[in-house]
């Protein structure tokens, strides 16, 4: 069984990053584990020109950036994306990156696809103490996961998280989500 751990965030050593590791090291044990960042990829942000609506693939010269992460969805068997609030929603970066998995979207056909029975997670993180925007975060996460047929199995949302050393007092909750994927 083979899990991917998707940091969201552009920053690889923050609070965010922090989770996705002790998310990795506690599925490692039951699973393959590959972790990636956002923003380890390059590529530029969806047109809107609707080809892949008809051909179920990307015209854009980086296509193949987003073919090699939808790879590694097809590769695994259950998604754990977890992510920062950036004013209330997703990252830019990783909202660029769903805009440009477009061709694998369940809303037209044809559409690319990837395996199916795969089981995604979401966990959010802000740093204030309002509950509701981690709930929008895990909502565009669950939403784009609908979209390619991943059925949504758990989230997990924490306020009041600013950097890495905020997660050392939730960490037993994490383990605790962590034994249940």
């Amino acid at each position: 069984m083979n899990a991917l751990v998707i940091n969201c965030s552009p920053v690889r050593t923050g609070a965010t990053a922090e989770i996705a590791r002790i998310v990795a090291e506690q599925l490692s044990g039951g699973y393959s584990v590959k972790s990636i960042c956002i923003d380890d990829y390059a590529f530029a942000f969806c047109r809107g020109c609707r080809s892949c609506h008809d051909t179920a693939k990307c015209i854009m010269s980086d296509a193949d950036v987003i073919r090699s992460i939808m790879d590694e969805f097809d590769a695994a068997d259950i998604i754990v994306s977890v992510s920062p609030s950036y004013w209330a929603d997703i990252p830019g970066q990783f909202k660029a990156f769903i805009d440009r998995c477009t061709p694998w979207c369940n809303t037209h056909d044809p559409h690319a696809t990837i395996g199916t029975g795969k089981r995604g997670y979401a966990i959010a993180l802000r740093t204030g103490p309002n509950m509701s925007e981690c709930e929008k975060i895990i909502g565009s996460i669950e939403h784009f996961y609908g979209h390619l047929e991943i059925e949504c199995r758990g989230h997990l949302g924490f306020t009041s998280i600013e950097c890495r050393d905020d997660v050392e007092p939730i960490k037993k909750e994490i383990v605790d989500f962590c034994m249940n994927i």
